[in-house]
């Protein structure tokens, strides 16, 4: 594929724009059955979705981030739950292009390969001939059923030396799934359990966690040679925009037809109280949205510069995710509060999106209060308290 293939930004949001009417119509049958609807998926992938972090060599985008963070954003305008999935895909298939050249053919022949992960050290890996041998449990490993590949983390214990975090990528017929997904928020995404049961892992997929922590198993000049916490944060920010563009698009279609019962206004946009709730609720989605594209700036511009990424940089990625996930909750929960007793009803989208953003705030990378200290940590002068940076 060369470079004239490869769609532009404008392009790829208005394929996803178009899929809005279907991506709505499957929302409550995917909360329902607590997994992304299989046309979903199939449409996602027509629009060239899970090519954009695919390497250009395999027919995929190399799509930068401001283009990952303006599609969710329309996905998540249409189902934060299939907006959700989408850019966690995203976030693996990226890492994926960490191994040796051999490895991503096997990856990437199949078409619209879809790789679903973690970063959560929740197995043990034992050194055998030729590889690991792996056992353990992940949660959260939304998108796994429809996913080809997992990327797990394990820690390894060698024979001599201390034990260190791996990153391995397994198929997902190696791995048994545990339907387990049953919670209030982000019920339509599928993020069961996933389990490997003395699952051997060639060595070829089988790399160190902090090399890929620091961007290292990427070409120079790519968007592959990066930190990956800030590829992981900007990777996630898109849906939090749509998801509070989609309450805004909710609410607002209501509004000429709702009465606010027990008081004299027959139609609730003519209070003045609804005029000060929806001004503050676009205010904090136009802040999110700044934070958002700030931090795909500072992703794009490193990759295109290539220079070395400072820890000031690093930490205020993970602010400016804090920050929007935050404001996108804020901006939400604004709407939801003005929505009436109506709204709880489940054929009422704020409703749900209420929930699924009150459960990416619960996300323990995305919680606002951890990136803020992060970051103030940092500002202090001190050395940052995680690998996760």
């Amino acid at each position: 594929m060369s470079s004239t293939d490869v769609p532009t930004r404008e392009e790829l949001v208005r394929r996803v724009a178009e899929l809005a009417p279907a991506l709505k119509k499957h929302a409550n049958w995917s909360e329902q059955n607590r997994r992304v609807h299989d046309e979903s998926i199939e449409a996602l992938a027509e629009a060239g979705v899970f090519k954009l972090r695919r390497p250009k060599r395999y027919g995929g985008y190399e799509a930068d981030t401001r283009t990952l963070v303006d599609v969710a954003t329309e996905i998540g305008r249409a189902d934060g739950s299939t907006s959700w999935v989408a850019s966690v895909y995203w976030i693996p298939t990226w890492m994926a292009c960490h191994f040796p050249e051999a490895v991503q053919d096997e990856v990437f022949s199949t078409p619209d390969v879809r790789v679903c992960g973690t970063l959560s050290p929740s197995a043990m890996a034992a050194p055998v001939d030729g590889g690991v041998v792996v056992n353990g449990k992940w949660g959260f490993i939304s998108g796994a059923l429809h996913a080809q590949w997992q990327e797990i983390i394990a820690i390894l214990v060698p024979p001599e030396g201390q034990p260190y975090p791996i990153m391995a990528l397994v198929p997902l017929s190696d791995l048994l799934i545990v339907d387990d997904w049953d919670t209030a928020g982000l019920r339509g995404t599928g993020s069961v359990s996933t389990v490997a049961q003395d699952v051997f892992i060639p060595a070829e997929r089988v790399l160190p966690l902090p090399a890929v922590l620091e961007g290292q198993g990427g070409a120079a000049g790519s968007i592959y040679r990066s930190p990956l916490l800030p590829v992981a944060s900007v990777s996630s920010v898109g849906t939090l925009v749509g998801m509070a563009k989609s309450a805004q698009d909710s609410f607002l279609k209501r509004l000429p037809d709702r009465k606010i019962t027990y008081t004299a206004y027959e139609s609730q946009r003519e209070a003045p109280i609804t005029h000060h709730q929806v001004a503050e609720s676009a205010m904090k989605i136009d802040e999110a949205q700044f934070h958002a594209h700030r931090l795909a700036t500072l992703v794009d511009t490193k990759v295109a510069d290539g220079s070395p990424w400072k820890l000031d940089e690093r930490a205020i990625a993970r602010a400016d995710l804090g920050a929007v996930v935050r404001l996108a909750k804020e901006s939400i929960d604004i709407l939801a509060s003005a929505s009436g007793g109506s709204s709880i009803y489940h054929g009422i989208p704020i409703q749900r999106i209420a929930r699924d953003v009150a459960a990416v705030n619960l996300h323990a990378l995305m919680h606002p209060n951890t990136n803020t200290e992060l970051y103030g940590r940092v500002l202090c002068g001190l050395e940052p308290n995680t690998l996760y940076i």
